[in-house]
């Protein structure tokens, strides 16, 4: 197969995926064409971990490092809001991440890879479930990533809206944020409206929690240390008559340094405590679906870097970004990157409208740059690491 045959059919395969999304853990149809991909370009793919997890392993002409390349696999609770023809069929689910665009690039590095394997080495190509919310990178660990799949270290590509098109982007350290989800319940006494004197308002206790919550950030947290808390939700009361004898709110916790998590997170609950006492309520803060900070270690990012440097050497594409700022937002990926070394980088997705927005779409144009980016990272890497083993 040609390569310019493989990238076209690499695009519809994007489309297809894109038009039928499937959520955390439920991505049955996705590793059923991702398993028969593999099996078409001559892998023996391995399924099971995570529930929809897919994994195919190559094997060079001789032994040397091994390393796992990931992409991840679902989509979101979204309802699209697009026209182009490969809009999602199913009601209430699409592809706002992009995580459709990731899997057909590493599948069509697997397949440049497969016609030319590596002279040294193990690729472990992971197709992971369960990125949004489910942390199905954790799921995998535990269920056995690295004891059936020994790799000494893990890369990661995600589409980053906002980058140019095709510009590929990476940074030593913390690049995307640890985070918490809470979700605080409020309980106090309900009342008529006219009679507000005898309630204890959990509406009221709520706003002032909601604005005090601000101060977390914005006062108890030092403005060089990257940090945010957000609250997303309010739900209270059924009708406009009544005050409700109960509330919630959610939100998230987020910040690049893991001992700042975990104080915003401990000082959440006292303040909660606090504004409780004012308002002659209880509150109760629950925390779940914990992300780890995604940090990129120093070397095999300073290899990841050489890669893309080199590849600047085509000069249709924007120059690579090797000290892009970091983001707020959370990547399973993280929990990877504490059992491996290893680094997370980006490619740009263009002018295109954000992550998780109901109009956004992943950048077809960029395919053919990302499955380049996956094989030559493979080869150099290797090649790096078989000569260094062979000094030593």
């Amino acid at each position: 197969m040609s390569r310019a045959a493989c990238l076209t059919e690499l695009t519809a395969l994007r489309q297809d995926l894109h038009a039928h999304p499937e959520l955390r853990f439920e991505e049955v149809r996705t590793a059923d064409l991702v398993y028969e991909y593999l099996t078409e370009i001559g892998y023996t793919p391995v399924r099971g971990l995570a529930t929809t997890g897919v994994v195919a392993s190559l094997h060079g002409n001789q032994p040397g490092p091994s390393i796992i390349l990931r992409a991840d696999m679902d989509a979101l609770p979204v309802q699209e809001r697009s026209t182009h023809g490969h809009v999602s069929r199913h009601a209430g689910r699409m592809h706002a991440c992009g995580h459709d665009g990731h899997t057909v690039m590493l599948l069509g590095a697997a397949a440049r890879l497969a016609a030319r394997p590596p002279e040294h080495g193990v690729i472990h190509f992971v197709f992971q479930p369960g990125e949004e919310g489910g942390a199905g990178a954790r799921v995998m660990i535990e269920e056995g990533l690295f004891t059936r799949f020994p790799a000494e270290a893990c890369f990661g590509l995600h589409n980053w809206p906002g980058l140019p098109a095709g510009q590929l982007a990476v940074r030593n350290g913390p690049i995307m944020a640890g985070g918490w989800r809470f979700r605080i319940r409020i309980r106090g006494r309900g009342a008529h409206a006219a009679q507000p004197h005898l309630s204890a308002d959990p509406v009221l206790a709520g706003a002032a929690l909601v604005q005090a919550i601000q101060q977390l950030v914005a006062r108890r947290t030092n403005p060089l240390v990257p940090a945010v808390v957000s609250v997303c939700t309010f739900h209270a009361g059924s009708t406009d008559n009544i005050i409700p004898d109960q509330a919630e709110l959610a939100g998230t916790i987020r910040a690049l340094d893991r001992a700042t998590l975990e104080r915003l997170r401990e000082e959440l609950v006292e303040l909660a405590a606090g504004m409780a006492q004012a308002g002659g309520v209880e509150m109760a803060v629950e925390y779940h679906s914990p992300y780890p900070v995604t940090v990129n270690a120093a070397a095999p990012t300073r290899i990841v870097g050489e890669v893309m440097r080199d590849m600047d050497a085509d000069t249709a594409w924007p120059p690579a970004d090797t000290d892009v700022p970091p983001s707020l937002a959370s990547e399973d990926f993280g929990f990877m990157l504490e059992q491996r070394p290893g680094t997370y980088a980006m490619i740009g997705n263009g002018p295109s409208a954000a992550l998780h927005a109901p109009d956004y779409d992943f950048n077809d144009s960029v395919i053919g740059r990302g499955v380049t980016y996956w094989e030559r990272l493979a080869r150099y890497y290797l090649a790096q690491q078989t000569r260094r083993d062979e000094v030593s």
